[in-house]
């Protein structure tokens, strides 16, 4: 197997730069002035080392919409943003209900090999949200899914909800909750608030999403179940999760935010520009900064990207016809950067929890999220912390290009991205 040497990186961005010597998948050696006879060396320059990332929440949109994205695609943009595990959730068409489609999926992403393509089960049988799909089939099947969720559409019905928490604790799951209640949703465009009044369109009330998450918080703790709860966006919201985590209930309850809720509000809606059209929908100036306190204090676990990327007519439309959701593989990194790093919310080492060690520990995954530490698996991913750089979606891996952050500047730059040793992608350019 190829050995990398890593010359002159600091892992978690700590102390005087050291060499990193990978060999057979894992790390070999670290120190300094390391002399090896090494396949490849890198030059980090005082690059930062960090654990590979892991995304929890990832539209690969394949099958079904490879017209929009693929599992390639997908696999490229996730390594050049320092991704090692993404996880391609079921709202694929058909949809990931059985075991046929997760092991699809799994077996596509083994062949592209740039990430581990972890497949999310669909929670109820084509997402309708009426009964629970093949579960524990899709557990036992190659694709060992661990994960289920119908994100995308709401699991509504609270007995459905309980019935799934139940299941899934006896083999280890968890359920991913588009927390989402769809009747007080109906026509919904935008953030309920002035701006959307302003605008016209119609409004997105936080209960809608807080309701949600504090009834299943209860279910989780009455269920003893694992509960998941996607795409965090309201200050409401993260004020329950604080409260529902301060007791001690049995159940297990973790949650996630986007990049985009950590930095973008529904200030943007005034252009009508479709490109800033999500689900849940921006928030506010407050909500944002709720979050990236929740983030900090470990009150919402980690981050997911949400990475849904669409079709040019499906974005390049009128906003109420347009489909909701945004690129975030290649810009997830940078947005951390400048909402966290740069504010002083985080340092490196909270950056790893966040992109890195908690979704994998959320996920039950074993070599991902690991310490860079002798011994343990070389999945790595070498940041520049103080490169900028502009966002130009027709630059980016993914087939999409619905970006809202076209011609930002954004800190912070992967350098390289290492997959149980092997280089996947290197100065902007993917390795096969």
């Amino acid at each position: 197997m190829t050995r990398v040497l890593l010359k002159d990186v600091r892992p978690y961005g700590e102390g005087e730069p050291v060499d990193v010597l990978v060999a057979d998948g894992v790390i070999a050696d670290i120190g300094a002035n390391l002399s090896a006879d090494a396949d490849e060396i890198v030059q980090g320059s005082g690059a930062v080392a960090l654990p590979g990332f892991v995304d929890l929440h990832t539209h690969l949109r394949e099958p079904g919409r490879e017209d929009a994205e693929t599992i390639e695609t997908g696999s490229k943009a996730a390594a050049l943003g320092g991704y090692t595990a993404v996880f391609a959730m079921a709202n694929t068409d058909p949809v990931a209900d059985n075991a046929v489609i997760v092991e699809h999926v799994w077996r596509r992403g083994r062949e592209v090999g740039l990430v581990d393509v972890h497949p999310v089960g669909a929670v109820t049988v084509g997402l309708a949200g009426e009964k629970l799909a093949e579960l524990g089939t899709m557990r036992h099947s190659a694709a060992e899914v661990r994960v289920f969720s119908d994100d995308g559409k709401c699991v509504h019905d609270p007995l459905i909800m309980r019935r799934a928490l139940e299941y899934t604790r006896s083999f280890g799951g968890l359920v991913a909750q588009h927390a989402e209640e769809p009747r007080l949703t109906v026509g919904a465009q935008a953030h309920e608030g002035p701006n959307a009044a302003r605008l016209g369109l119609a409004g997105w009330p936080a209960p809608a999403e807080e309701s949600i998450v504090a009834r299943d918080c209860l279910l989780a703790a009455h269920t003893g179940g694992t509960l998941h709860v996607c795409h965090v966006s309201t200050e409401g919201t993260a004020e329950l999760l604080r409260f529902f985590k301060g007791r001690d209930t049995g159940g297990s309850v973790s949650a996630e935010v986007t990049p985009h809720h950590l930095l973008l509000t529904d200030e943007r809606l005034a252009t009508y520009d479709p490109v800033n059209k999500v689900n849940p929908p921006l928030r506010t100036d407050d909500d944002a900064l709720a979050l990236r306190r929740a983030l900090a204090d470990g009150t919402v676990d980690c981050v997911a990207t949400d990475h849904a990327p669409h079709a040019a007519q499906d974005k390049d439309c009128e906003w109420s016809a347009a489909k909701p959701g945004m690129l975030g593989l290649q810009t997830a990194l940078g947005i951390v950067t400048r909402t966290m790093v740069r504010s002083g919310l985080l340092d490196w080492r909270g950056v790893a929890r966040v992109l890195s060690e908690r979704p994998a520990e959320i996920a039950g995954l074993a070599d991902q999220g690991r310490p860079i530490a002798v011994g343990e698996p070389a999945n790595l991913a070498l940041v520049d912390p103080d490169a900028e750089w502009t966002v130009r979606a027709a630059e980016l891996a993914s087939l999409g290009q619905n970006s809202p952050f076209e011609g930002m500047r954004l800190p912070g730059r992967v350098v390289a991205t290492l997959l149980r040793g092997a280089i996947t992608a290197h100065e902007g350019k993917v390795r096969r």
